[in-house]
């Protein structure tokens, strides 16, 4: 049994739980979590004895290549999609459809009310995103892949960091350097900030220089061949070094290696969240310290679970989460540190291994 097949069949086993005969499956993603599938625009409709990929013409070939053995109904330009699933739902004489609220626009779920008079449609939420939460074994695979190609395009471009360099101009080279070394494309666009603009967790890269301040805040990710994703921060001083940076800085790198620490199956994921905060709470930096710890990293960016103070799911071995607490200080900038780390068995693996120790953030710009 195929890893794909091995989901299907979790999925129907939730699916039956929930007292749902068959789940239309419309978010893009979660299509290619459960089939192989990389392209858009298709739905899957799982079945109690059964699956069908809904797709166009245009995808023919690939669906092929990436998804063999599947059922494929196939519409082109002239048919919409509405018509394909009407007459798979009619076929399979599905009483009872679960659908999944979060990617279904209220137009779209109007329609297919409107087609599908006779069958019941049951609105459900985080069927797949919960299976997608523990990472198999070719998926840890791949995201160590995508941590790989994010370290060594980082390498390069720290090694190349020259003082008139632009966060623009970083930017762009991190992308050119992941692809160099293999990976799809940057896991998200690239936050790359100098000084004062690194108290902004999510900086837009602009066109000042590296030498116009002492530091840089630099948070990217690579995209793996097979659509998985890194996320890592690092803080590098570029400058004359502030001894108020070097508190911020030592502050946040204890915050989350206490966070790592913590980290096992069981231990709800508040708990790691509690164990960062505490630290920079007690330093006197706890209200610049505003947003939740990590979140699971995975085919998107950010999945579940949320390391936050409102989420006490216990971790489990599979997870894959980001560490990454953070101190900002408007005027002055931001420190940030962020890592992957994957839950064990017994305890947990960091996967990404960039230097980050206070004397090893210092870089000659």
């Amino acid at each position: 049994m195929s890893d794909f097949e091995t989901r299907r069949k979790k999925l129907r086993s939730l699916t039956k739980k929930a007292g749902i005969g068959a789940l239309l499956v419309t978010d893009f993603t979660n299509v290619t979590y459960l089939t192989g599938f990389t392209g858009d625009s298709s739905y899957l409709l799982l079945m109690p004895q059964g699956e069908v990929i809904l797709s166009d013409s245009r995808y023919t070939v690939q669906l092929a290549e990436e998804c063999p053995g599947l059922d494929v109904e196939s519409r082109t330009s002239a048919t919409p999609m509405l018509k394909l699933i009407e007459k798979v739902v009619r076929r399979g004489k599905l009483a009872r459809l679960g659908f999944e609220a979060a990617s279904m626009t209220v137009a779209e779920h109007s329609a297919i009310a409107n087609v599908l008079v006779k069958t019941e449609l049951v609105a459900t939420t985080g069927l797949v995103e919960q299976l997608r939460m523990i990472k198999d074994r070719d998926e840890i695979s791949e995201l160590r892949i995508a941590v790989k190609f994010a370290e060594r395009a980082f390498a390069v471009i720290r090694n190349a960091l020259r003082p008139d360099q632009t966060e623009r101009e970083i930017a762009f080279n991190l992308e050119h350097q992941i692809r160099q070394f293999g990976g799809d494309a940057c896991a998200f666009k690239p936050i790359v900030a100098c000084g004062p603009r690194a108290a902004l967790p999510h900086a837009i890269p602009t066109d000042r220089r590296v030498e116009e301040s002492g530091f840089l805040l630099i948070d990217w990710g690579a995209l793996s061949p097979k659509g998985y994703r890194s996320d890592l921060t690092r803080v590098l001083i570029t400058g004359k070094i502030s001894p108020k940076l070097e508190r911020i800085y030592r502050v946040v790198l204890k915050a989350q290696q206490r966070a790592i620490a913590k980290i096992r199956p069981g231990v709800p994921a508040s708990d790691v969240d509690a164990a960062a905060r505490n630290v920079i709470a007690k330093e006197g930096f706890g209200k610049y310290f505003g947003h939740g710890l990590g979140h699971g990293v995975g085919l998107d960016i950010h999945e579940e679970p949320r390391l936050s103070k409102s989420n006490s799911q216990p971790l489990k071995p599979g997870m894959v989460i980001t560490i990454e607490p953070g101190i900002y200080l408007p005027g002055f900038g931001g420190v940030r540190i962020e890592d992957d780390v994957l839950v064990t068995r017994d305890g947990h693996e960091v996967l990404t291994s960039v230097p980050k120790r206070w004397d090893e953030a210092v870089a000659v710009a």
